[in-house]
């Protein structure tokens, strides 16, 4: 492992260099993993693993997502199971079901955790709420996790182009003595780039207020904000959307993506770095209680309850296509259509 200084704090973090491929499939070349869910991170994993070289089958039920394995080479009876079997068949059982789905199926996925197996997730949630999502693993199976930090489309593109997700790892139970190995073996197995230390708590934590917060929640309403502002004070949509979305994530996040926000800084005309210097401090005065407020529901379990409670509902699919659909047919997002269109790529 390598001790990188991060800010000024030294972490140990795992790199492809001293851990690379052909150590992985060494460590897991007597092992079958099956991915149990092809919804969100299912496909990136399991194909990246089977790109790997690595024994892997899917289990899946019948239906939209089990179609689509098949159209990504997943063969049935072969490759592609049930969930039932591919939980037998397996020795390493990466559950990758959404948080809802994890609860309907863990009595399913529970009575083939034989001991000596492993019980791979990609997010803490089932676990660190496990008195609410009745997900308590038997003592005697190894319990791992490696988190990719980005959606399974990324992990999954990403991979084709040679470069790799950045992803958590935790350890919650080892029973085999090698939970480590078969944990950094299975991170390297689907592309990470590097891997860090975390533990379930901590990601699950992480991972709700990032989501919650300025990965997307936060985003789009500092992003509707400010477009309703400009809208308000007679600037065009598109006047408005490009300064609020375009120049954001089409020029100036890939600046602050490379070197920095500081690099980024340095690149924009002295008028711009004079306002943001200024204006930085009152947005992040009027945004970090929020964020508190927002990081204490989820550490007290509450935005846990929240998600169990809607995602179990009948009729769940249905309320979020009418959310989703009143932001896509929002006067902004309906203005992002036409600006995506006009860009010099698409001409």
């Amino acid at each position: 492992m390598a001790k990188l200084n991060f800010g000024g704090v030294e972490e140990t973090v795992v790199i492809r260099d001293e851990f690379p491929l052909e150590k992985a499939r060494e460590v897991l070349k007597d092992e079958t993993i099956a991915v149990i869910g092809y919804g969100v991170q299912g496909p990136g994993q399991s194909m990246n693993l089977r790109d790997n070289g690595f024994n892997v089958i899917v289990g899946q039920r019948e239906g939209r997502t089990f179609d689509k394995a098949v159209t990504d080479g997943w063969v049935p009876g072969e490759t592609l199971f049930s969930i039932e079997e591919a939980c037998q068949r397996a020795s390493i059982i990466m559950c990758l079901l959404s948080d809802a789905a994890v609860m309907s199926v863990w009595p399913v996925i529970k009575q083939y955790l034989t001991p000596g197996k492993a019980l791979y997730f990609s997010h803490g949630f089932a676990i660190t709420w496990s008195d609410r999502t009745g997900v308590v693993p038997p003592a005697d199976v190894d319990v791992i996790m490696v988190a990719p930090k980005g959606s399974g489309t990324s992990l999954r593109t990403m991979f084709l182009e040679g470069r790799g997700v950045n992803s958590s790892y935790a350890i919650y139970q080892d029973y085999t003595g090698h939970a480590y190995e078969r944990t950094i073996a299975l991170g390297i197995g689907i592309g990470s780039g590097y891997l860090f230390e975390t533990t379930f708590q901590r990601e699950a934590t992480s991972d709700l207020t990032g989501e919650r917060g300025s990965l997307m929640g936060a985003i789009q309403g500092l992003f509707l904000a400010q477009y309703e502002v400009l809208r308000e004070n007679g600037h065009t949509p598109s006047e408005a959307f490009n300064e609020t979305v375009e120049e954001l994530t089409q020029s100036l996040m890939p600046l602050f993506a490379k070197n920095g926000m500081d690099w980024m800084y340095a690149n924009c005309s002295t008028t711009a770095q004079r306002g943001a210097l200024d204006w930085m401090g009152p947005f992040h005065d009027a945004i970090k209680p929020v964020v508190q407020q927002l990081y204490d529901s989820v550490k007290c379990g509450n935005e846990a309850q929240i998600s169990i409670d809607s995602n179990s509902k009948p009729d769940y699919r249905e309320k979020l296509e009418e959310e989703l659909r009143a932001m896509r047919e929002s006067e902004m997002w309906r203005t992002a259509e036409t600006v995506r269109r006009l860009r010099p790529e698409n001409n």
